[in-house]
């Protein structure tokens, strides 16, 4: 009886050390119907009512169901995602839905716009915004973990033969630039990051006083942007050179995503739908201006950019796809045999590779100008007619982060412009007072003269005779020349650049300026 009884007591206090540390339900209540039965009653009341560990019970029961609740919340949440992409955005059922790969890149600009649509501050994300971006960026990337390429292997038997074999490996694009786009992502996401803890701009409600005073020439059309505010005096030089050294970081990471961006949309198929609707030969596709300049012997990109109307959004993307639309259709004849079909031209196929390269590097140039430009028919043609699940996913992740990144460049610009204009107006109330000051220091010396001196400068002044008084003309005669307006200072021409003698020339002003 008495082995028996300090058994049963052996076992019960290991037990309240591992329930402890131990959080499973089943095994809890394995041990305790274990205890029950070993234990006298009185005593296991006695441990039952001093016992820590059933004082904790209901907190660990919360957290159980918390984390359950949570694990059937994100279960409801893939499934949700998932059966859209599956049904490829048809909730009929009826298989009318996009491809597998539009509706992938369809969920991740979705899931950015509902994420960093929101990111109107250089502050870091809310922590649920960056754990639900996490969570379900993980969750559409894990698709490309399946798009597999068979490559040759080596494998060496138990006798030592080496045999060659075909093994499966992630896809080469996606193996090299889904690392490269994450690591861009966590860089972009880190620079929000280094904002945190930063007093020396903040931001203010548009509609209030103070917000309505702090608007200015760059933030009055963007309506819904807070207005930025810095001290009087402006940025101090740390955070001034925080700023441009994180500007740059972000310029770097952009140009890596749209580096990536550009390879995967020149990888993609054209659709024959676009190649239908281009015209016969380049000249039209461009018009007269544009195809005599990127033709003529002698051409500058810097300068031809100069000459075109760019004044708007909706001509630049005109430019844009018409330059896109010349390229294709000169390469189009460069990989053409029949001479004699419609597509064929005088043109020689030197030339045309050298208007193609020129082309080219006006697209170049307009991308790095107008980084936040929208995409051109031809990119949203081979988008929506992608059929490469690795594609759709490259670029459209690349694409989101290109923005992300132009997002952030756009708020540092904001807060240091805000800089400019405030140390601006500090300098130019600096400069009045200085005058003010000098005026004052003037007034005071000349009233520290004594009276006898003051006398005696009056009575120099009378007795001075002129040439006047000797000749007999009349002081109303030199006081009538001494009333005479002074001559106007002589007006410098004003000297014009090359590029604006161009402008006045040719006519290459918009309309607003012209009229």
């Amino acid at each position: 009886m008495v082995p028996s009884l300090e058994r049963g007591i052996s076992i019960s206090s290991s037990f309240n050390l591992d329930r402890m540390f131990d959080s499973s339900p089943g095994k809890d209540q394995q041990q305790s119907h274990l205890v029950e039965s070993t234990m006298p009653e009185s005593q296991n009341q006695d441990s039952l009512g001093g016992s820590p560990v059933e004082t904790s019970r209901p907190m660990t029961s919360r957290l159980i169901s918390r984390r359950q609740d949570k694990q059937q919340s994100d279960t409801e949440m893939m499934k949700d995602r998932f059966t859209k992409l599956l049904l490829g955005e048809d909730m009929s059922g009826g298989g009318k839905g996009v491809s597998s790969a539009l509706a992938l890149s369809n969920a991740i600009t979705n899931l950015a716009a509902s994420i960093f649509g929101e990111q109107t501050k250089l502050q870091p994300m809310a922590p649920d915004r960056r754990a639900r971006w996490k969570k379900e960026i993980d969750w559409l990337l894990s698709v490309t973990d399946h798009i597999v390429e068979f490559v040759p292997s080596q494998q060496i038997s138990k006798d030592g033969v080496c045999t060659e074999i075909m093994v499966t490996r992630q896809r080469g694009d996606l193996l090299m630039n889904i690392p490269a786009l994450r690591k861009l992502d966590a860089m972009l996401i880190d620079t929000l990051d280094n904002f945190r803890g930063h007093n020396e701009f903040w931001y203010v409600s548009r509609d209030s006083e103070e917000g309505k005073q702090a608007r200015n020439e760059r933030t009055k059309d963007k309506w819904w942007l807070p207005p930025v505010k810095v001290p009087p005096n402006g940025l101090s030089e740390s955070a001034r050179r925080m700023l441009h050294f994180q500007k740059d970081s972000v310029s770097q990471v952009q140009k890596a995503a749209m580096a990536i961006n550009a390879q995967v949309l020149s990888e993609m198929a054209i659709p024959d739908s676009y190649i239908e609707s281009l015209p016969k030969n380049g000249r039209v596709s461009l018009g007269d201006s544009l195809y005599k300049s990127i033709t003529e012997e002698w051409f500058d990109p810097e300068q031809f950019l100069s000459t075109l109307d760019l004044s708007t959004e909706h001509k630049v993307l005109d430019v844009k796809n018409r330059i896109e639309a010349s390229i294709v259709i000169w390469k189009r004849k460069l990989h053409l045999k029949d001479n004699k079909s419609s597509w064929g031209s005088a043109v020689s196929l030197e030339k045309r590779e050298l208007f193609e390269e020129r082309a080219e590097t006006i697209l170049v140039l307009l991308k790095q100008k107008f980084p936040g430009l929208p995409q051109s028919s031809l990119d949203i043609s081979k988008i929506q007619y992608n059929k490469d699940v690795g594609h759709a996913v490259l670029e459209s992740y690349s694409r989101i982060l290109e923005s992300l990144g132009y997002t952030e460049m756009s708020r540092i610009d904001d807060v240091l412009y805000a800089d400019s204009l405030a140390r601006k107006q500090c300098s130019g109330e600096e400069t009045s007072d200085g005058g003010k000051v000098a005026i004052e220091t003037d007034s005071a010396r000349s009233s520290n003269y004594s009276g006898e001196e003051t006398e005696k400068l009056e009575s120099q002044n009378s007795s001075k005779t002129t040439l006047l008084d000797f000749i007999g003309w009349s002081d109303n005669s030199s006081k009538g020349q001494s009333e005479k307006p002074p001559k106007s200072p002589r007006m410098t021409p004003k000297k014009f650049s090359y590029l604006e003698k161009l402008e006045n020339l040719n006519g290459f002003r918009s309309p607003k300026d012209r009229h």
